[in-house]
């Protein structure tokens, strides 16, 4: 199998900014709600897997881990795929992004102990002035917004490990609060709001 793709990953999740499990240290990973939770919204701007073109497809990953820390793992986790995915290409991304592939997605999923089914569900994205917004119909909306500091510089945060982890591209994502993120799959553990949030660019390939 040979497959790789280029897009942006949107991460957002349940803990204030700035989630402390970026940093990849055990003894730092406070979960503020006593739990993770998280959504991952990959944009493939160009890539094929397996012979399949998902260039333009859009899915998203929502995980939830239990604690007391990410690395305990025990998660649950699902995918999301859009409706205007073929089920070519639906196969494809559930594969990539249950790190079934390996590329970026690889050791959050090492953490997780259960899938819940895959779905297949509209996904509505807009895109203004650094911010975007993911629409999913009947389960829930995330928000990401770049920080921009008073020079107009979007602030970043380079080399920590869960960069390196979602193979960022140079280890660098923008902060980008998830603000009015909110979740309510009533087969996932939690019904939770976003606060913390980034957003880089990938190149994942295998």
């Amino acid at each position: 199998m040979s497959w790789n793709l280029t897009g942006e990953l949107i991460e957002t999740c349940s803990c204030n900014m700035l989630c402390p499990c970026w940093f990849g240290q055990a003894d730092l990973m406070l979960m503020d709600q006593g739990y993770c939770a998280t959504s991952l919204l990959l944009r493939v701007n160009e890539g094929s897997h397996n012979g399949v073109d998902i260039s333009g497809q859009n899915a998203i990953t929502n995980l939830h881990f239990p604690g007391p820390t990410m690395f305990d793992g025990n998660g649950t986790g699902r995918v999301i795929v859009d409706t205007g995915a073929s089920a070519a290409q639906a196969h494809a991304l559930e594969t990539i992004l249950q790190g079934g592939s390996g590329g970026g997605m690889e050791v959050p999923a090492s953490l997780l102990s259960s899938w819940l089914p895959t779905k297949s569900t509209a996904i509505t994205i807009s895109e203004a002035d650094g911010a975007v917004s993911a629409n999913v119909e009947g389960i829930g909306e995330m928000n990401s917004k770049r920080l921009v500091n008073e020079l107009g510089k979007t602030m970043t945060l380079n080399n920590s490990v869960f960069s390196m982890a979602f193979g960022f591209n140079n280890h660098s994502g923008d902060l980008a609060p998830g603000a009015g993120t909110t979740w309510s799959d009533p087969d996932m553990p939690e019904v939770w709001q976003g606060h913390s949030g980034m957003v880089g660019q990938v190149s994942w390939a295998g």
